[in-house]
């Protein structure tokens, strides 16, 4: 017995080093990762020369450069809770499983397994006619059969191969994506909370607002008790007072939509941190320097929307090696050691081993076209990925340049505003003393106070603004994670 195993063996082994020395090439093309020729971003003098007080932040924390712990503490509870975020992990494992799973098809299979059967025969079948007629014919029978059988597939073309490497690259794909949804989460997050500080800022203006007006009213009436107003004057103050006041819903429907839409990205029931988001509920944070010495290559390479389409390519070139396979024949071999006995006494005996091996060729001769239709299919794949990598990289440094020039032009608006509003609130105050010294009209005043109402409002919206452009530049770079890790150079 001792020399049928090892005879068995040998022959098993000896056709796996045979079947492992064909299968030493793969068809198909073999992946090279697409060059982009770009010239350098022509918006980075205008970010280069911002006047800040605050350094620039790494860029894998950026939201840590804007000095403000409210936001710190949002954008992380955001990464640490969102459920988009969740989402793409669980994708990430769904992929790293399908990769697994390529990869255990270039191994051989292995099971084993066990079986007793009881029968009594019938004496009508074919079988059951022919046997009765024997003596000492016995009608109940049993068989007992246990062992191990293995079958492999000799991937003689590389489609097992290539079919392996297109899932690894999709795992990667899946990878950059959950990376990119990071991001995406971080600047969204930041982007609602700068918004809330905006409106926020923008309810205590209307709010200061509204009160300057009712104190202007006031005034207007004691002109008019003492004779030195008209009834015309009272009416032109409660309507420019009225007209503060209306503006006040627009602002808290505004304010209480960013509101929710910070704890849905935060992970949480609208109106949960609502009250936490209270505190310093009128400053804008101060905007980072930027650092501008990175070329398109550099926002390439880090950027992960561009990493998962840059895979995507790679795993539709692998596509194209597995349908190019099936134009080859596909050998398997199968074996098995096992015992079959209609004892259990001698189940496990030399006289009950059973070794079974077996070949198997199967070569695809006339299919009307069927893997000419799925190769072409997998090259136009393939042409696609390409053309959306290539479209990927350009919207790249699109998003780049206007996040450069929105960041800039912003802040040069928000300094203009600022000098607006100074000029209208020395106008608004020497108006009201004019006013009530009699030397001119309550429509100077009215028309002061509502110039100095909608330029301050307007100002706190640019200085929000600013600041979200900031935002969308730290996302136009990738900045969000660790770029030193990145995916692209996975084998």
């Amino acid at each position: 017995m001792k020399q049928l195993v090892s005879r068995t063996s040998k022959a098993i082994i000896g056709g796996l080093i045979v079947s492992a020395a064909l299968a030493g090439c793969a068809v198909g093309p073999d992946y090279v990762a697409p060059k982009t020729e770009m010239a350098p971003f022509h918006n980075t003098d205008a970010v280069a020369s911002r006047q800040t007080t605050l350094a620039a932040p790494k860029l894998d924390s950026w939201w840590t450069g804007f000095n403000d712990p409210m936001l710190e503490k949002v954008v992380q509870r955001a990464l640490d809770q969102n459920l988009s975020l969740q989402a793409a992990i669980a994708r990430v494992s769904q992929a790293r499983a399908a990769a697994q799973a390529a990869g255990a098809q270039l191994l051989p299979t292995v099971d084993a397994g066990a079986s007793a059967t009881a029968l009594h025969q019938s004496v009508q079948s074919p079988l059951g006619t022919l046997a009765s007629a024997f003596p000492n014919y016995s009608r109940d029978q049993k068989e007992y059969v246990v062992g191990a059988t293995a079958s492999w597939e000799i991937d003689l073309a590389g489609g097992l191969r290539r079919a392996h490497a297109a899932a690894r690259a999709e795992e990667q794909a899946a990878e950059a994506a959950q990376l990119g949804t990071r991001i995406t989460v971080a600047a969204d997050a930041a982007d609602a909370y700068l918004q809330i500080r905006g409106l926020q800022a923008r309810v205590a203006v209307t709010q200061d607002q509204i009160d300057t007006d009712a104190r202007l009213l006031e005034l207007v009436k004691a002109r008019k008790k003492a004779g030195a107003a008209d009834e015309r004057e009272v009416a032109q103050a409660e309507a420019l007072l009225r007209q503060a006041r209306a503006s006040m819903p627009a602002l808290r429907v505004g304010l209480e939509a960013q509101l929710n839409r910070l704890d849905v990205l935060m992970g949480a029931q609208p109106g949960t941190y609502a009250a936490e988001l209270a505190t310093n509920a009128a400053i804008i944070p101060d905007i980072p320097a930027i650092g501008t010495g990175d070329q398109p290559v550099d926002v390439l390479r880090r950027r992960p929307d561009i990493i998962a389409a840059e895979r995507h390519l790679a795993a539709s070139n692998e596509q194209i090696g597995v349908a190019i396979s099936d134009y080859y024949p596909k050998i398997s071999l199968s074996g098995a050691l096992g015992f079959d006995s209609i004892t259990t006494n001698h189940l496990f005996s030399a006289k009950s081993f059973q070794p079974v091996g077996t070949g198997a060729l199967q070569w695809r001769l006339f299919d009307f076209g069927k893997v000419d239709a799925e190769v072409k299919q997998a090259r136009g794949a393939y042409a696609e990925a390409l053309a959306q990598y290539k479209e990927a990289a350009l919207k790249a440094t699109e998003d780049v340049e206007d996040a450069f020039v929105t960041l800039s032009q912003t802040e040069l608006r928000t300094q203009e505003l600022q000098q607006e509003v100074a000029a209208l609130t020395r106008a608004r105050d020497l108006s009201e003393k004019a006013y009530r010294a009699g030397s001119i009209t309550l429509t100077d005043v009215l028309d002061a106070d509502r110039l100095l109402l909608v330029s301050r409002d307007d100002l706190d919206a640019t200085r929000a603004d600013a600041a979200r452009a900031a935002v969308r530049t730290f996302r136009a770079l990738g900045g969000g994670w660790n770029a030193p890790e990145q995916l692209a150079q996975k084998d």
